[in-house]
């Protein structure tokens, strides 16, 4: 087989469209659109939504980034709202503890936790392009927190793997239902959440970065031994950015800038755009080498480069150039991989949520919500159901890479929104949720609809590797894919590992929808490894 078995065909509408992992979390985001709101409101309804239905994914103990299109101004706007370290951070506190690098759970995860930035990112979506309130888009999620839901089934699978990080503290009991994780339809409560979420609509994000939460997170974090204070939650902002793009054969694609990695798609589709895929064929041995071997050297680029350009220098520009991608294209041999993959040198001398809407009018948001790992550090802020992120983790000790550990930094982010335009017109708002896949399921997406022509759900249908970024470098597939292909694929030198079964969530969460400029007509795509749909009407 060629294609993961979902029997799905895309979803076709006219008024407007959401796409996300959750179905509730899909109809908060279309009643947002039926009531009046737009794009924005229907983006950010439906990821508060998923805070209460995946919470282990998800949260206002997290960060958000999103790629906005209003159809009357024609351009991109990328939000950047993640937060950063703590002014007293610092790896010499950790290196005491006996680190080598910043635990992402455990007795010490606390040093992993930077200022929670979704709250403020939702407000600026909001503020900026959005109709309605944060008030009014938190409304499904609190009536889910308060009256409960039926759990999905993958949603339950994914959350009993968080049990034992919950039960390390007391207050992760928050989370749990009678100790344990809730099963496949079961019905959930999330009674502290929602009273927080009521709170914040209330008040506003003041409450969320001023008040009495504020004061709560700060406290708890500092009992767990980390560094957060309210000066720090106090001093948080989200800031408006210019995205960046390449063209790919034609087609622009737009990416939020670092601190985010998708600069690593890029790159890698960069690269890509000088093999005539086409003629290779959708999962062909060629078409999987040269797109993994293209991942493979913009991923480390990424990894060398991308920090915070608020505080340090990062070559974006030259990242991206044609003459850059050419010489790094230059390292792929057509029957062979690379043994060693390196930085180069671009100077002239990555558990997670992803949303997708869009209206009637032709406005869209791709937006995507974080933790990070499942319920991130694993610190549930007691009487509050706000899970903390462990984003900080991803933060370097080395004093000469771009992404060192200091104070009022952000951290590299793996979570990256995208969208693509062509002649000017909005076609895709998509994403691939699921940390270090997220630029490689990017490609993949790109690749299957502009070098391919498939549609919206067949292009989420197909099979997708996965190269293991943080650890081994292994290439993992699809249980799938034809044999033929993984022998070839080890004949040239890859590591090749066939995963199978529940495990394929590793390949990534993926939302697509697309539109057609002159009629209006909107498809949309969900994945098929995940609980969700893509509804319109």
């Amino acid at each position: 087989m060629s294609h993961f078995n979902s029997r799905r065909s895309a979803v076709v509408a006219r008024n407007g469209m959401v796409a996300t992992s959750q179905p509730l979390a899909s109809q908060a985001g279309l009643e947002m659109l039926k009531n009046g709101g737009n794009a924005v409101d229907a983006a950010v309804a439906t990821a508060a939504a998923l805070n209460v239905l995946e919470p282990m994914s998800t949260g206002i103990g997290g960060d958000v980034f999103a790629l906005i299109w209003m159809a009357s101004e024609k351009k991109v706007v990328a939000i950047n709202g993640s937060g950063r370290s703590a002014l007293g951070a610092n790896p010499e506190d950790v290196k005491n503890k006996g680190y080598i690098r910043i635990p992402n759970e455990g007795p010490d995860a606390a040093f992993s936790v930077s200022v929670p930035g979704t709250v403020d990112g939702w407000q600026k979506c909001l503020s900026l392009y959005g109709r309605m309130t944060l008030s009014d888009t938190l409304k499904p999620a609190i009536s889910y927190a308060e009256d409960g839901y039926g759990v999905s089934e993958i949603i339950a699978s994914q959350w009993n793997l968080s049990v034992p990080k919950l039960k390390q503290r007391p207050s992760g009991a928050e989370m749990l239902k009678n100790g344990k994780a809730p099963r496949h339809g079961d019905v959930m409560r999330l009674p502290e959440l929602g009273n927080t979420l009521r709170r914040i609509a209330e008040s506003g994000p003041e409450e969320f970065y001023k008040g009495e939460i504020a004061k709560k997170i700060s406290d708890f974090v500092q009992s767990e031994g980390g560094w957060i204070t309210e000066e720090d939650m106090s001093a948080h902002h989200s800031d408006i950015d210019e995205p960046i793009s390449i063209d790919y054969r034609g087609v622009k694609i737009w990416e939020c800038p670092p601190n985010g990695s998708g600069i690593a798609a890029l790159m890698a589709l960069n690269i890509l755009e000088g093999f005539e895929v086409d003629s290779m064929g959708p999962q062909s041995a060629d078409w999987y080498h040269h797109s993994i071997e293209s991942m493979r050297l913009g991923y480390s680029d990424a990894l060398q480069y991308v920090a915070d350009p608020r505080v340090t220098n990062v070559p974006t520009h030259e990242l991206l150039s044609s003459s850059y991608a050419n010489e790094r294209r230059n390292l792929i041999h057509s029957n062979q991989a690379m043994q060693t993959v390196d930085f180069g040198e671009p100077f002239g001398n990555s558990d997670t949520v992803y949303v997708t809407a869009v209206d009637g009018d032709g406005n869209a948001c791709s937006l995507i919500n974080s933790l990070f790992h499942g319920f991130g550090s694993g610190l549930i802020v007691p009487d509050t159901g706000i899970a903390l992120q462990n984003r900080g983790s991803l933060f370097s000790f080395d004093s000469s890479h771009p992404n060192y550990l200091t104070g009022g930094k952000r951290p590299y982010q793996t979570i990256i929104p995208a969208m693509a335009t062509r002649d000017n017109e909005m076609w895709l708002s998509f994403g691939v949720m699921g940390g270090f896949q997220q630029p490689q399921g990017h490609l993949q997406v790109i690749s299957n609809m502009v070098d391919f022509g498939m549609t919206a759900q067949e292009t989420l249908d197909s099979l997708r590797f996965s190269i293991d970024i943080e650890n081994s470098g292994e290439i993992r597939v699809e249980e799938d894919i034809d044999p033929t292909v993984v022998a070839e694929l080890r004949k040239r030198g890859h590591d090749v590992v066939v995963v199978s079964g529940e495990d394929r969530i590793m390949f990534g969460g993926a939302q697509l929808i697309s539109r057609d400029p002159h009629t209006g007509v909107l498809m949309g795509g969900s994945e098929p490894r995940k609980d969700g749909a893509a509804i319109g009407w």
